[in-house]
């Protein structure tokens, strides 16, 4: 179902959700900010821990900015901090860890875009006000002085904050032209903040989604991978495809969106994906209970095969037959081209290729033998693989639905039944590769696979046969083969 709006926030909670959380980290910001100071520097708290204090979360990474240069925001570090890094000193930023804490100190910046270039130039601002003034939105353009814990708030980031919208500290357009990523992290906070998006912001989005193609793969990619990990990911990917940016980062999305009408009665595809996608989500205490990318993309994935696959049938209905294969293959070029790794794109292609395999069980007639090969196919895959098939079953029909859930628990029954008995998730033949060649007297080779591929399908048909009946069934192969 869509995320229901969520309440404004009362002002009142914001001041003392700060507090409280300003009081938490005291340890840092307070030992930093006099170090600054007697300095000659300043130093706010600034960014995503500010409004993650006023919506009262807690995180142990701290983002802070600076009027002193990097070299010599690193020699105020050494002897306070417990580690000191500066991989990000070209962009202004050392980082540091001191004991639970994470911390990235940047001087005071600004950045803008070259229209044809993917990276940003730097240019070290010299005021507070400035560099909040660079950042994306308002709710992100606050900062806390220190170590006098002033707030600064120049943007009404606390009103947005309280409303739940989403808004820009300038114009979207010189934002969105400055960095054209921002686009992609608008409708990234929606899902993280369950937020709202300003009309003026949504705009500018649909009229520059195509500034997106300047930015690389790779930072595309993480924005999509922290989208849908998020509490509410169906906000951020309704808002990708309204602005026209997933025609360009996702077109398998939009393109689920296909023609109906009152003669071809088919599901809404491009609905019964976010729907499968929020119910994999209620299932993630199967895989352990944190936001699991594989299983959700494999949901978002799982029908891309259908707008190619779609024929219309005389009496009226709509078949998408080898949905399953033909989008396994959209959904590998499509994570390549995002450049996620081999890991990634196997596990979610396979899920995507299995999706349907479950509806062939029936009602549950299906033999030992094609369990077995269910297991097998699923390999490391198999409780995700459980997550979305139940997660596929989108019916009103309240009966239907039951009966599904009931046939899919008689089908994990079975596999944990075997499992037990005959250990399902290593399932080898009753005879290695050495005891093939000595038996049939051949050193290695493909006769050595072939020879163990038979046996294997052997061990799925009939579960383990023993090394005697093993070497039976090796041999009448062999003499078979050979004659």
């Amino acid at each position: 179902m869509p995320d229901a709006p969520l309440p404004h926030l009362q002002l009142a909670d914001v001041q003392r959700s700060v507090a409280e959380e300003l009081d938490r980290i005291a340890p840092v910001i307070d030992e930093l900010g006099r170090r600054f100071a007697d300095a000659g520097h300043e130093l706010a708290l600034v960014g995503g821990p500010v409004r993650d204090a006023m919506l009262g979360r807690h995180h142990n990474d701290l983002d802070f900015t600076t009027s002193a240069r990097p070299e010599q925001t690193e020699r105020l570090l050494k002897g306070w901090a417990d580690a000191v890094w500066d991989m990000g000193r070209a962009f202004g930023t050392i980082g540091c860890r001191r004991g639970e804490w994470q911390v990235e100190i940047t001087t005071y910046r600004s950045e803008s875009y070259d229209p044809t270039s993917r990276k940003p130039d730097v240019d070290f601002g010299d005021s507070l006000d400035g560099d909040l003034g660079r950042r994306d939105f308002t709710v992100n353009a606050m900062a806390v002085r220190l170590p006098g814990r002033q707030v600064e708030d120049p943007y009404g980031g606390v009103v947005d904050l309280a409303h739940r919208v989403l808004r820009t500290p300038g114009r979207p357009e010189d934002s969105f032209s400055d960095d054209p990523l921002r686009m992609m992290r608008a409708a990234r906070f929606a899902a993280q903040l369950g937020f709202s998006v300003d009309d003026g912001v949504r705009e500018a989005m649909t009229a520059m989604a195509e500034r997106i193609s300047i930015i690389s793969a790779e930072r595309v990619r993480d924005e999509l991978v922290k989208l849908v990990c998020a509490p509410h990911p169906r906000l951020g990917l309704t808002l990708l495809v309204e602005t026209g940016l997933a025609a360009l980062v996702l077109p398998e999305l939009p393109a689920l969106m296909l023609e109906r009408d009152e003669h071809h009665r088919h599901k809404d595809v491009y609905e019964h994906t976010l729907t499968v996608l929020e119910q994999a989500i209620d299932l993630e205490d199967r895989l352990g209970g944190e936001p699991d990318f594989v299983s959700r993309f494999a949901a978002l994935m799982h029908d891309v095969g259908k707008p190619r696959t779609r024929r219309f049938v005389e009496d009226g209905t709509v078949t998408f037959h080898h949905h399953d294969v033909v989008g396994a293959k959209i959904t590998r070029k499509r994570m390549q081209a995002l450049r996620f790794s081999n890991d990634e794109i196997d596990a979610v292609t396979k899920l995507v290729e299995l999706h349907l395999r479950f509806h062939g069980y029936g009602s549950g007639e299906w033999t030992d033998s094609a369990v077995r090969r269910y297991v097998r196919d699923a390999g490391d895959q198999l409780q995700r693989l459980h997550v979305l098939t139940r997660a596929d079953c989108t019916t009103r029909n309240q009966r239907k639905a039951a009966r599904l859930a009931r046939t899919y628990d008689e089908l994990e029954e079975r596999i944990e039944r075997l499992s037990e008995e005959e250990e399902l998730a290593s399932i080898r033949p009753d005879l290695d590769g050495n005891q093939i060649m000595g038996i049939l007297g051949i050193g290695p080779g493909r006769e050595v696979g072939q020879a163990y591929h038979h046996l294997l399908e052997l061990r799925m048909d009939h579960g383990p046969l023993g090394e005697d009946r093993a070497r039976e069934e090796l041999l009448a192969w062999w003499a078979a083969r050979s004659s």
